[in-house]
């Protein structure tokens, strides 16, 4: 294959802490093996648990022994939430909720973050006659609007179409992108997770073009699923051209962002598996660069299915 195009794709990437406590069960050794991976400069932390035994302060410290920068603060919500978290039915639970946000984007401010991630993940519904939906929506609207205008630093929603709950009311990238717009507030944005999207049936290519034409695609959780569920497999497992697309639009897009390795290694080892992440994301570099965005462009532009077989063919020729 000959490259059309001569400039190189550099992406930043990042890796989920919890894979490296599952083996060391201390963020001091996990950030440690972390920070011992080539290629790798980037880490996100959950709120609060990542900060349960550490100061904001200890954990800048952390990072910084390790050369090792803040991509995001991910929230996470637990019991207390169970019934709702923007949704809640108690207004004082739903301004705990927003408190809890305010705190951890506080946090990756002064840890110098590019952003705060939220997943709503008990705001959904189970039941039919189990919700109103107008009003969950604006409770919705108004907490993550409260949210945005409290935190100097932006603000990202990741969406999920089920679990913790049988429905969500961030369930795609069009209703997430909705709740943006309405919400109009400018350090707003959208992560999309493709483990996700492929439980929703979504293109994870398609909802990250017409994200980033509206310029809202703040963060890319990336692995690849069998598409039933959150299973976090390692990216290009199961779907890699679907994925070596994103990463054309990612390209032909100048994506500024971080990637973030959202997998799960239940049963390998972390570090192996960070790397292979790391080596399959260079490979779909290398294969956008080679093949040239001009001609795929033009494939996509002729919509031409035998063309686009043959230039993934043309993908496993060495």
């Amino acid at each position: 294959m000959t490259s059309t195009n001569s400039e190189v794709m550099i992406l930043k990437y990042a890796t989920r802490v919890n894979s490296f406590l599952r083996e060391n069960s201390d963020l001091v050794n996990a950030l440690a093996e972390i920070g011992s991976i080539d290629s790798l400069d980037y880490v996100d932390l959950n709120y609060p648990e990542h900060f349960s035994l550490y100061s904001v302060a200890e954990v800048g410290g952390l990072l910084e022994k390790n050369n090792l920068k803040l991509s995001a603060i991910n929230i996470r919500f637990r019991d207390e939430f169970l019934h709702g978290v923007f949704t809640h039915p108690d207004a004082d639970v739903r301004k705990k909720a927003v408190n809890l946000c305010i705190e951890a984007g506080n946090a990756a401010k002064e840890l110098n973050g590019t952003q705060m991630i939220l997943w709503l993940s008990y705001d959904g519904y189970d039941y039919p006659f189990q919700m109103d939906y107008c009003i969950a929506w604006k409770r919705i609207r108004e907490c993550v609007q409260a949210v945005c205008k409290a935190v100097d630093i932006p603000v990202s929603i990741e969406y999920k179409p089920y679990e913790e709950r049988s429905n969500t009311f961030m369930d795609s990238y069009a209703s997430t992108l909705l709740m943006v717009q309405q919400c109009g507030c400018p350090n707003l944005g959208v992560t999309i997770d493709v483990c996700h999207m492929l439980m929703k049936k979504e293109s994870p290519a398609m909802a990250a073009a017409l994200l980033l034409q509206d310029k809202k695609l703040f963060t890319v959780h990336l692995n690849d699923s069998e598409g039933s569920f959150d299973d976090g497999l390692m990216i290009g497992a199961i779907h890699p051209f679907k994925i070596l697309e994103l990463f054309y639009y990612l390209k032909k897009n100048s994506y500024d962002g971080i990637i973030y390795f959202d997998t799960f290694p239940k049963r390998e080892s972390a570090v192996r598996e960070t790397t292979t992440n790391l080596a399959m994301c260079k490979k779909m570099e290398s294969l956008i660069n080679t093949i040239g965005l001009e001609r795929l462009n033009k494939i996509i532009q002729d919509q031409d299915a035998i063309l686009a077989m043959e230039m993934m063919n043309s993908c496993f020729i060495d």
